[in-house]
């Protein structure tokens, strides 16, 4: 009977398809392919007369309907791309006559209209920059692999035992069943479990059949049927007496054996729900799970649980409380022999630890965990880990290292995900490098392997990463019907991010082909169904829509809400990897200064609202540093500057540059005045190249003529504008808010064709976030803890400081009371514990540094070897527990940025914020031991004598500057002040 209606079923479909082969109104060879294999992919998934029906729900999707089209998907009429100018509105629609296929393609196909003339390169890269990393972050976990549920036999009374009048044949179909899923045959091992299934109904026999509907899910579940495996897992738990509504046990008596059964199966349900994407209810089911196993004693099952939380967590949002359990996973996992699970926890550490930014710690764990695979041989977790070996290869920057790991994920992978997986990761690579040969050669075997790959969440973010991947370099439409399907699988699954996902990337691609409406009503679903975490991108998205068609006051409203999300979020998304530290200059920075790039667009009165512009810019700069350490390093109020300015300072500006994609704006605080907002024409390109040949000239000994030329033209755009302002209002002082690459250059330096800026004011830096109320320094009791080395580590291959010593000396000398670490006595450990000795109100460190983009290269040399940023923050913070007044000046005399580093000085900004000074006084570039000197002992006379900090910085510079032997910039406009002014 089976046999029969298996036959009439396939028949019926065979005739379906020829059917769909046929239809007038599919013209396009492709598609007819793509739903004829489609609909043989559910023939070998489905074997049932549900089968008939799906398939002709499946066509029935051709119908269109506004935006929600399988084959036809994007405008209103269901087409993805209109012919002729995409951004017509289209015509309507005949009521009960849709809009054919056929009809469309009769018409020249074209995708050159007037929104494609308009900046579709640019918008192309927004959507890859979005998209490109997606695959990795949704697939870079893996749960510990789960196998076949099995329900142990007990003597006792009450236990479960296969009863003597038992049909053995139930037994062999189970083991017959297991051997076919470990063979891959999983369609046949759903076979023979519903006829053991059949068998242990029709005998009573309870537990047995539900460890039969357990192992049935999971044939379900490698063959895509979602709904089919859900079901049979919730039948499963309801014979095993698991109340599913409120999470607890229904029976009152059960034996060991019984819930040592029911936790495997609550471990599968768990998985099952973070493959379907609810990754909420996977976390409460999987601590269920990890409950039994604590009632049972079975420490490694818990370990199991706990690295499977960690996905959940992860998938969830809580980035760091998965990278903490899976951190004391790899405590307990260090002390355990190699297992299959020791693999799996390594590797998913691995791969969070890749995501939080920490690449050289991942890359270690994830080569113990292959060398555990490979002692174990397991060729499946083997693929597994060389992947993630590849996404952190990649990371480092070492593309060629992680095609390498991908190509031999790909060759060892025997599931088909993974296979696919690795190869679209490798496609990202190859595209990028323009290896347009191994490209070409490589799409069209990852097309086959998507159509062979069920549907899951990976399986659907796979398929969008691998369209937005070839969106440059593949046919539109084709991309828009892989986007459409995987709105559709998305809706079957029930998985409302990965919808929100495939609807926000296809609304990308109506971006880059000008079709606004289109674009903005497909992003405004997206937005709708989205999680906080994603919300962003969508709000961004519909920000540049909307001011494409110039609805300038619309577009600030979104743009808004994304800054408002991102803010929202700062905790979780600081901790996040690729999607949030997002390749930040690519994904994050582009939205703030955007926003801030339309407001000063604004017309009316009061507008331009230049004081929002500024606070978006600082909050950008606060974003930066969250960034920078990994962390939301700033919870506390700031200080508002103009109120320092007006009422205790009227002799002081702040500026405020801001970097544009079309200008360089200038936004200019003077006392007790309205804020003033001047531009120049410039591109973000040319501002950039000039800052970046400007820091290169000054250091170099022969480029002084090429120095001046770059510094007035620098001076020109940021200067030049308000100096008519800057002059009526008498200032001697400014303030410099700078931003992104200006950060690199001494803005002292900036020169007018005559005068070094230096020359007419003192000069100052601010993050534009005072941790501090700025105030005078107090001149009264001025002490200083004064450490320095002038032998660096052996392991440091760093030139030594021998006028060290003569610099503290020096400082003692001039007056101030010191406290000296030196050479060996200058170590970490003691530098804390001399912090607490006394309050000093100034830091005196003379030793080798580095300032980095990244926190984890940005340190101090102590004896004892490097300290970090973070540290640093720590040893010098840690006298607050004692004392409540802050360090007033902090002086780092020997540092400079990292060689090669655009964004270094952002270094020196974390250094700054988290060191709790008032002031940092610290060297762009390294000088000279003598030159060192000589402006040390200048600045500290001044300091003595009265002078603020930046008056202070002024006449010690100056005094350089009249030196004929110090006179050139390389010399005295190393050295900038941070922060606290006065």
């Amino acid at each position: 009977m089976v046999k029969k209606t298996l036959t009439n079923n396939l028949r019926q479909l065979i005739k379906l398809c020829f059917k769909v082969a046929k239809l007038e109104f599919i013209k396009m060879a492709q598609l007819r392919v793509c739903i004829i294999q489609n609909v043989m992919q559910l023939t070998l998934q489905w074997l049932s007369q549900k089968l008939v029906n799906a398939v002709c729900n499946f066509l029935s999707n051709l119908t269109p309907n506004p935006l929600r089209q399988v084959l036809q998907v994007g405008g209103a009429d269901g087409s993805c791309f209109k012919p002729g100018n995409p951004s017509n509105a289209l015509p309507p629609q005949r009521t009960g006559s849709p809009t054919s296929v056929g009809e469309q393609e009769s018409k020249p196909l074209s995708l050159r209209g007037k929104g494609l003339e308009r900046g579709c390169k640019d918008k192309l890269h927004i959507a890859l920059v979005i998209n490109l990393t997606l695959f990795t972050l949704a697939f870079s976990f893996t749960l510990v692999p789960a196998t076949f549920a099995k329900l142990p036999e007990t003597n006792s009374g009450g236990g479960v035992q296969i009863s003597a009048t038992q049909s053995p044949t139930s037994q062999q179909l189970v083991e017959q069943g297991e051997s076919f899923y470990q063979a891959g045959r999983f369609a046949e091992a759903v076979t023979v479990l519903q006829q053991a299934i059949r068998i242990y109904q029709t005998q009573g026999d309870r537990f047995p059949k539900a460890a039969a509907l357990t192992n049935l899910s999971l044939a379900y579940q490698q063959l895509g049927l979602w709904k089919e495996a859900t079901g049979a897992i919730n039948s499963s738990l309801e014979l095993l007496g698991w109340d599913e509504k409120n999470q607890k046990l229904a029976l009152k008596s059960q034996k060991s054996e019984q819930l040592e059964f029911l936790a495997q199966t609550l471990d599968i349900q768990g998985g099952l729900q973070l493959s379907l994407g609810q990754a909420e209810a996977s976390l409460t089911t999987l601590l269920q799970a990890e409950q039994i196993w604590h009632q049972l004693g079975n420490n490694a099952e818990v370990t199991r649980s706990h690295i499977n939380q960690a996905q959940a967590l992860r998938v969830s949002g809580f980035y760091r409380r998965a990278l903490e359990t899976l951190e004391r996973v790899n405590q307990q996992l260090q002390t355990q022999a190699d297992s299959p699970m020791k693999v799996a926890g390594l590797r998913s550490l691995g791969n969070v630890l890749q995501l939080s930014g920490d690449f050289n710690r991942s890359w270690q764990i994830l080569q113990q965990s292959l060398e555990v695979s490979k002692r174990l041989q397991l060729p499946e977790e083997i693929s597994l880990t060389e992947f993630s070996l590849g996404n952190t290869a990649k990371a480092l920057g070492n593309r060629q290292d992680a095609i390498a790991h991908y190509q031999k994920a790909t060759e060892i992978a025997r599931n088909p995900l993974t296979k696919v997986q690795a190869q679209i990761n490798q496609l990202s690579l190859l595209v990028e490098t323009e290896q347009t040969a191994n490209v070409k050669a490589l799409i069209p075997t990852i097309q086959a392997q998507l159509l062979a790959v069920p549907v899951s969440q990976a399986s659907i973010y796979a398929r969008i990463n691998f369209a937005c991947t070839i969106a440059k370099i593949s046919d539109k439409k084709d991309i828009a019907q892989m986007l459409a399907m995987s709105i559709q699988q998305a809706k079957t699954i029930s998985d409302r991010r990965a919808e929100s996902y495939a609807l926000g990337s296809l609304a990308g691609l109506y971006e880059q082909t000008g079709q606004w409406q289109e674009a903005e009503d497909l992003t405004q679903q997206a937005l709708l169904i989205s999680d906080s975490d994603i919300a962003y991108r969508w709000q961004w998205q519909l920000g540049r829509l909307l001011k494409a068609q110039g609805r300038i006051e619309s577009a600030i409203a979104a743009y808004d809400a994304a800054v408002a999300t991102l803010q929202s979020l700062r905790n979780d998304l600081v901790a996040i990897s690729r999607e949030v530290q997002f390749n930040f200059r690519d994904r994050i920075e582009p939205i703030y200064r955007q926003s801030v790039e339309l407001l000063l667009q604004e017309k009316g009165q009061g507008k331009p609202d230049l004081d929002k512009a500024r606070k978006r810019i600082e909050a950008l700069q606060l974003a930066e540093l969250d960034n920078f350490f990994k962390e939301a390093c700033l919870n506390n109020q700031s200080v508002i500057l103009d109120q320092v300015v007006d009422r205790e300072n009227p002799n002081t500006a702040i500026f405020y540059p801001i970097i544009l994609e079309n200008q360089l704006a200038v936004i200019l605080k003077l006392p007790n005045r309205p804020l003033i907002y001047k531009s120049s024409v410039v591109n973000r390109q040319e501002v950039e190249q000039v800052v970046t040949l400007m820091r290169e000239a000054i250091v170099q000994p022969d480029a002084n003529k090429k120095f001046h030329k770059l510094s007035q033209q620098l001076y020109g755009w940021l200067i030049k504008p308000v100096k008519t302002e800057i002059d009526s209002s008498k200032v001697d002082t400014l303030v410099f808010v700078p931003d992104g690459l200006l950060r690199n250059i001494p803005m002292a330096s900036l020169d007018d064709g005559k005068d070094y800026l230096i020359q007419k004011y003192a000069v100052a830096l601010s993050p534009g976030l005072q941790l501090f109320t700025p105030q005078h320094l107090t001149r009264s009791k001025l002490n200083a803890l004064a450490a320095g080395l002038s032998l660096p580590p052996k392991n440091e291959k760093i030139s030594p400081l021998p006028k060290v010593k003569e610099e503290l000396n020096l400082i003692q000398k001039l007056g101030v009371k010191t406290i000296t670490l030196l050479d060996q006595e200058f170590k970490s450990t003691t530098l804390e514990k001399t912090i607490n000795v006394q309050p000093f109100r100034i830091v005196h460190l003379a030793t080798h540094g580095q300032f980095s983009s990244k926190a984890q290269d940005t340190f101090i040399l102590a004896a004892d070897g490097r300290i970090n940023v973070s540290q640093l923050d720590g040893l010098l913070k840690s006298r607050d527990k004692k004392r409540s007044e802050p360090i007033e000046l902090l002086v780092l005399s020997a540092c400079q940025t990292a060689t090669g580093d655009n964004r270094a000085a952002l270094g020196l900004a974390g250094v700054a914020i988290r060191a709790g000074a008032r002031s940092t006084l610290a060297s762009l570039w390294q000088i000279g031991d003598d030159s060192t000197t000589f402006f040390i002992g200048e600045f500290y006379q001044q300091l003595i004598a009265g002078k603020t900090k930046a008056q202070a910085l002024q006449f010690a510079q100056l005094k350089m500057l009249a030196d004929s032997e110090y006179a050139r910039p390389l010399y005295w406009a190393s050295y900038v002040l941070v922060g606290n002014w006065l």
